[in-house]
């Protein structure tokens, strides 16, 4: 469809910069549009556009008339109203190759909607990618490699409401809505809040998508660290002030227990460790003291068994969801712990070739992987960042999801090659998120500020050029993990008034 012409200015037509009035329909600030050009079929990004009226031009003539009676009254204004659109030039179509555009098209030269499936190519979608959207302005859909998306991690970056884990599930029903002979995933999400337990809701509704039998919710308190597993160098992580003596013994200690159990005796618990260290006569009081203390501590948490639970090989398939619920817990070091270990054995159990390939979405990311904060605070920054410099080569793909990106291991976040980013406001993340993210230009910084919730900028390695997109409904139902506050006020009294019910019938 034709939507303009292109007219002569005085930056205009040029290899960088083509302006072209509107004649049919609306274009907008955003929007994708085709040239006729010497070289071939070129590839714009309208960066404005901009409503001009000849009446309007001159201030000083337009005050002394408005002085008096309105122009309207006077002069066929609206006969001269025109839309200028201001376009980028991008690329330039010849046959099946691309070239840098170097060759200005001609006045009077026609501005068409762009070819759907040169528009595809030029952003690099692929045909059975993941669908998370509509191109913004354009009835296509925003379909990424999974490659490209996934191995080379990626950061999911908005404010709080902006709709992180809304966008979060629909790449999760992709992945999980993938055939075989396309290629499938396993997924691991670490979940704070409760946001993805929903998927494991069977729905007969007519309208959601069941994902009930190809997810895994495993609460925390169902879980499990098995101390058998770990060696003293693994027990760092949990406790990283351990001295190299405190090792050394823990390390004896460990492999006593460990040539009892391959003898028949069973596998071994803290409380074994423990009772081990403290009647062991070859470790000094000062040493033996702290020791035990910090061991107990790890005891406190209830996570560390003789058994893991669940055990990660058998619970992570192709095409499965694994949720692991933290949202029973405020406890910060239970969380950390559970993160530590989980993440450390999926990479680890890759590695081997004994899990799928496998995506690992950690929520709430800067409370896990901060850029500040000692290792003692924040025990799984260490995997997570592992995981980000490593995880590409054993196939395990990383997503970072936070509100709050200043606040994230430049380390891990310099690894998420691609960003999907919503609306976000805060002036220091605004800019940690235009300097760490390749592609966005001055105009996408200030997009990200008006996104309207469902409204989202991808830039980086899985699309070729930064891609405004409007995020697609989901299919699966969403948590019911917060409600409404009126509601739960509601529910609070009604509550009250039940119970003061019971109380006057005895």
């Amino acid at each position: 469809m034709k939507k303009g012409v292109v007219i002569s200015t005085e930056e205009s037509p040029s290899p960088t910069r083509v302006d072209f009035v509107i004649t049919d329909g609306v274009v907008h600030q955003g929007q994708y549009v085709e040239i006729d050009s010497p070289q071939g079929r070129m590839l714009a990004l309208v960066e404005d556009v901009i409503k001009t009226n000849r009446y309007f031009g001159q201030p000083e003539v337009v005050r002394e008339y408005e002085m008096r009676s309105s122009m309207s009254q006077n002069f066929p204004v609206d006969e001269w109203e025109f839309l200028v659109g201001i376009a980028r030039p991008m690329v330039v179509w010849t046959g099946e190759h691309t070239e840098r555009p170097t060759v200005p098209p001609s006045p009077g030269a026609p501005v068409y909607d762009p070819d759907p499936e040169r528009l595809k190519k030029f952003l690099g979608f692929k045909e059975d990618g993941v669908n998370i959207g509509t191109l913004q302005f354009h009835n296509v859909p925003v379909t990424l490699d999974v490659s490209r998306l996934v191995q080379k991690h990626f950061a999911i970056l908005a404010m709080s409401g902006a709709g992180k884990s809304y966008t979060t599930s629909v790449i999760i029903e992709e992945l999980l809505d993938r055939k075989p002979e396309q290629g499938r995933l396993g997924v691991v999400v670490f979940d704070v809040h409760g946001e993805y337990v929903g998927f494991k809701e069977p729905v007969n509704d007519g309208t959601h998508r069941d994902y009930s039998d190809r997810t895994e919710v495993i609460p925390i308190d169902q879980m499990r660290i098995p101390v058998p597993s770990l060696n003293a160098y693994d027990f760092l992580y949990f406790l990283p002030n351990l001295s190299s003596a405190q090792i050394r013994e823990l390390d004896r200690i460990i492999h006593q227990l460990r040539e009892e159990m391959d003898a028949g005796n069973g596998p071994y618990g803290l409380e074994d460790i423990i009772a081990r260290v403290e009647t062991d006569p070859k470790i000094k009081e000062n040493m033996k003291i702290p020791l035990v203390s910090w061991l107990r501590s790890l005891e406190a948490t209830r996570l560390f068994d003789a058994v893991e639970r669940p055990s990660v090989e058998s619970i992570l398939a192709p095409g499965k969801l694994v949720v692991f619920d933290l949202s029973n817990t405020v406890d910060a070091k239970k969380r950390q712990f559970v993160v530590t270990y989980f993440a450390k054995r999926i990479f680890d159990l890759r590695r081997m070739g004994r899990i799928p390939p496998t995506l690992v979405i950690v929520e709430e990311a800067h409370n896990f992987v901060p850029s500040e904060r000692s290792r003692e605070d924040v025990p799984a920054r260490g995997v997570i960042e592992t995981i980000a410099r490593e995880g590409r080569k054993f196939g395990v793909g990383l997503c970072l999801i936070s509100q709050r990106p200043v606040k994230l291991s430049s380390t891990a976040l310099s690894q998420c090659n691609t960003h999907i980013i919503m609306r976000m406001t805060n002036p220091y993340d605004l800019n940690h998120v235009a300097e760490s993210s390749e592609g966005i230009d001055s105009r996408s910084e200030r997009m990200i500020t008006n996104l309207r919730p469902g409204e989202a900028i991808i830039v980086g390695a899985a699309v070729n050029f930064p891609v405004f997109f409007k995020i697609r409904e989901r299919r699966s139902v969403e948590s019911k993990y917060e409600k409404d506050l009126i509601e739960m006020a509601k529910e609070f009294e009604e509550r009250q008034k039940r119970v003061e019910e019971d109380l006057e019938l005895l």
